[in-house]
């Protein structure tokens, strides 16, 4: 697909806000009408993502999001970046800007956006637990960077990820790679929460998994109320740790 058919492509699916504006314009072309439902609209996105709402435990993504490569997203993201940059007057003559359009572009598709792609995602292999170990096991203080996917800023923390064995135990850099599989995507805290429980279950084939993430979030730090104090903790609670001595001790075991 040549990259002008690409990007025509792109236009076409850019629905989710033209939808709003189309609900609240109702047919009416009236410009200044549309001005209001206009600021209507900006309005209601912008108290979405300060108050920092999920709409769904899958990441949202479009149906043809891998209908393009890599090396083809790379090229167009670094040609908007740049006309970004312009718009925001920046000199990209300059030897330390000329370079950033493109370096901007491959880190979104190849490093911090690289969990969006199922490709990207870690092979795990189970192992027969033989050493008959039937305590909860905690990988704890998991480095953690996400981006908010209302502002595109980094959330930074810790993941504490345990599992009580049925059987099978798995590699423990599996489970911080699970973790990093999942924060590299624009996300809401509390869905990445879940989408890491719910991995480990499905890999691990038990119900008896724990995650709880303790995270500052840049978008609350660096702008709106510009709160570098607070940080915000989410945590999934699944099978035997429902139960509250087990989940007691889960605890001390962060904490410590």
């Amino acid at each position: 697909m040549k990259p002008d058919e690409t990007m025509l492509n792109t236009e076409n699916n850019k629905h989710h806000i033209n939808g709003l504006l189309e609900k609240r314009v109702n047919g009416n072309h009236n410009k200044n009408r549309f001005s209001t439902q206009n600021g209507s609209v900006i309005a209601e996105m912008e108290d979405l993502g300060d108050n920092h709402v999920g709409t769904s435990l899958d990441t949202p993504m479009r149906k043809d999001a891998f209908d393009m490569n890599d090396d083809l997203k790379v090229e167009l993201i670094e040609k908007h970046f740049e006309q970004i940059m312009n718009i925001l007057g920046l000199d990209l003559n300059d030897d330390s800007l000329s370079g950033t359009p493109h370096r901007v572009a491959k880190m979104y598709v190849k490093e911090i956006f690289s969990g969006l792609n199922p490709a990207n995602k870690p092979r795990v292999a189970l192992f027969d637990n033989k050493y008959q170990y039937n305590q909860m096991l905690v990988e704890k203080d998991i480095t953690l960077y996400s981006f908010c996917e209302h502002h595109f800023v980094p959330i930074i923390g810790r993941a504490h990820v345990a599992y009580i064995s049925n059987g099978k135990v798995v590699g423990l850099s599996k489970i911080n790679r699970i973790v990093q599989y999942y924060a590299k995507r624009p996300q809401v805290q509390e869905r990445l929460t879940k989408q890491i429980a719910e991995e480990m279950k499905r890999v691990l084939q038990t119900e008896d998994v724990a995650v709880l993430i303790d995270a500052e979030h840049l978008c609350v730090a660096a702008r709106g109320v510009e709160d570098v104090n607070s940080s915000t903790i989410t945590a999934e609670y699944c099978g035997k740790f429902e139960d509250k001595a087990t989940r007691k001790e889960y605890l001390s075991h962060i904490r410590s």
